[in-house]
């Protein structure tokens, strides 16, 4: 199993860190964040952690992202950034990734496979592979790397920068380099009803998972992100109903879940494109397997209902 912490740096609020139009860096890293998270979650054997807050209302510290990517163990940490200059409109640009001063052989190899990937993504110029002792780098205890994808204060990279299309293909060139790095496999068929949703987990999947809790009588705002609360719902329902107190929503969660939900007797089949990949149960992994072919650019998907 690959351990991928990601983080999206910086806070939607945090002072000084927009373009000199006020479009804000966090908004930015977000989009390139999200593009990574789906694409990885497209390969076996994958974990993903994201550092920062997935609403971008609070800054996390450097120390708490860094204290939680070692204590998770990850394998390696992105760091996701858009740069600035002076603050002001001018003719400067392009793409940079840092490694740390010294950084092992695994920060730079890394460094080098997703460096050429993000300058062709984003068609803006070359600048290379830099160092610098900053710390997402440094307290880092696994290899690391931060992609500057770009200059907000730039007068050719922001109309780039203002192309989500743009930005979600830089996120998958992020992904890219970490599946070449790691030799990662995309899932083949999959049982999505096993899947294990856990904290720091998020997209449409976790806002389903959201919703089924606040049917169960939970009072959870629905963000898309498997944050705090949700951690805490979960144990107190497993807690309830004699479960393994583990803060994980894994197979005896959910079926557990769907008893009480009334959807314990119902199927539903999912079809990509005129091909049965499936038939499951649970909601939330409906959502995942919709999420995903939506993100894949499948034309034609389609859920019928088989029984209930």
């Amino acid at each position: 199993m690959i351990k991928i912490a990601i983080d999206a740096g910086h806070g939607f609020n945090t002072p000084g860190k927009r373009a000199p139009s006020g479009e804000r860096e966090w908004s930015f890293n977000n989009e390139v964040a999200l593009s990574s998270i789906a694409k990885l979650n497209a390969y076996q054997n994958v974990q993903l952690l994201r550092l920062d807050d997935p609403t971008g209302m609070t800054d996390v510290p450097l120390k708490t992202r860094t204290d939680r990517a070692n204590a998770w163990k990850a394998d390696v940490l992105i760091s996701i950034h858009h740069n600035a200059y002076l603050g002001k409109w001018g003719p400067h640009g392009g793409i940079e990734t840092y490694t740390l001063p010294g950084a092992s052989k695994q920060s730079r190899d890394i460094a080098a496979l997703v460096h050429p990937l993000v300058v062709k993504a984003m068609g803006l110029r070359d600048r290379g592979n830099k160092t610098l002792n900053l710390h997402m780098l440094r307290e880092s205890k696994m290899p690391a790397i931060l992609v500057e994808g770009g200059f907000m204060d730039s007068i050719t990279d922001i109309n780039v920068l203002l192309d989500k299309q743009k930005l979600k293909k830089q996120g998958a060139a992020i992904a890219q380099g970490l599946a070449d790095y790691f030799n990662l496999r995309p899932k083949k068929g999959g049982s999505p009803h096993q899947k294990v949703y856990k904290y720091g987990d998020i997209g449409s999947a976790i806002g389903t998972l959201q919703k089924d809790f606040n049917r169960l009588g939970y009072k959870l705002i629905v963000d898309n992100s498997f944050g705090p609360a949700v951690l805490a719902a979960v144990k107190d329902f497993q807690k309830k109903h004699g479960l393994a107190i583990d803060g994980h929503v894994g197979p005896s969660t959910q079926s557990k879940m769907l008893e009480y939900l009334g959807g314990k007797d119902a199927l539903y089949r999912i079809i990509i494109n005129g091909k049965q990949i499936g038939t499951y149960r649970n909601t939330v992994n409906i959502t995942a397997e919709i999420e995903k072919a939506v993100n894949n650019g499948e034309k034609k998907i389609e859920v019928q209902k088989v029984y209930a």
